[in-house]
């Protein structure tokens, strides 16, 4: 046996051991992207931008926030749903994706709960029912009292931001709550649908809570209502639902984060645990509150549990009030 062979089988142990560590590298060992399926500047866009800060320091890599808007969401979902599940791709996004879009549209090229890992809902967003300064009701059961009357002239009109959003299945909710007739008109935005109230288009509207809050605070609508468990302290003189005798008005949004499906397990609860740790942070916290969202962290298990109860709770909806997206 030649010195040279000998040294070459020696040396074979050490190539061996030196792949399995680089195979076996702690998670992460380079940067890691959050899809947005949103365009840049809104609510959404904000969490996932400090998440990704926080994320950073926490983990020791690079965060990066990459938004990918079309089809209501979807393309964005469908991208993080067929990405290689190594933790390096995660995705950012409301409920539109997770439980509004499954529940209404027949066909999806993703599952809310088995395309992903869930990791963590990080926010919620309540909704306002908001009503024209000049309209005879200053409380929301006044407005139900008005939408009641108004059912059989064809409705009362309300503002929303078009079929099978958030605002849409609030308002139906409200409709239901007050066993009255109403009609959904579709506006583009927060900006338009307030515009439209403004001039008299319609008599109420469902908007975000961080949107219509400084429009509410000016003077130029009024807000009746809030979803949600407790008031919004951008709003602090608003009921929610609850306390205004119509606890089924419950529609909240959210934001949660998610891996590729079969992501492993232990890079899963590395995320989970950095997550957790974030948002707990009295900064964070604070940071998500002043974009008036309600600061969370729920698991996986109740990341799931709220897929599932949306889902049969959005489906009911849509399905009374015939709500279908194609």
């Amino acid at each position: 046996m030649t010195a040279t062979f000998r040294a070459a089988l020696l040396a074979l142990p050490l190539a061996f051991a030196a792949h399995a560590g680089a195979a076996h590298a702690a998670y992460p060992d380079q940067a890691i992207k959050i899809v947005v399926p949103f365009t840049p500047g809104g609510a959404t866009d904000a969490v996932a931008r400090l998440l990704a800060n926080k994320l950073s320091g926490k983990l020791g890599q690079p965060v990066i926030v990459e938004n990918r808007p079309g089809a209501s969401t979807v393309i964005g979902a469908d991208t993080v749903a067929r990405a290689q599940p190594d933790g390096y791709t995660l995705m950012l996004s409301g409920s539109t994706t997770y439980t509004v879009l499954p529940a209404l549209k027949p066909s999806l090229p993703y599952d809310p709960l088995r395309s992903y890992e869930h990791i963590g809902i990080v926010a919620m967003a309540p909704v306002v029912l908001l009503a024209q300064t000049g309209l005879a009701a200053t409380t929301v059961q006044e407005a139900a009292a008005l939408a009641r009357q108004q059912s059989n002239k064809g409705g009362l009109m309300y503002g929303t931001f078009g079929p099978g959003s958030a605002p849409h299945l609030a308002g139906e909710m409200f409709a239901e709550a007050a066993g009255a007739k109403m009609m959904p008109v579709p506006y583009k935005g927060s900006a338009q649908l307030i515009t439209a109230m403004i001039g008299g288009e319609v008599a109420l509207g469902v908007d975000t809570v961080s949107s219509a809050a400084p429009q509410a605070r000016a003077g130029k609508v009024r807000a009746l209502a809030v979803t949600g468990e407790r008031r919004m302290p951008q709003l602090p003189d608003v009921p929610t639902f609850a306390e205004a005798g119509m606890a089924d008005v419950s529609f909240v949004g959210w934001y949660g984060l998610v891996a590729p499906a079969r992501t492993p397990a232990t890079v899963v609860e590395t995320l989970n645990r950095a997550v957790s740790d974030i948002m707990q942070d009295p900064q964070v916290r604070k940071s998500v509150a002043d974009l008036a969202l309600d600061p969370v962290y729920l698991p996986a298990p109740a990341f799931q549990a709220q897929i599932k109860q949306e889902l049969r709770t959005f489906g009911d909806v849509a399905k009374r009030a015939d709500i279908t997206l194609e």
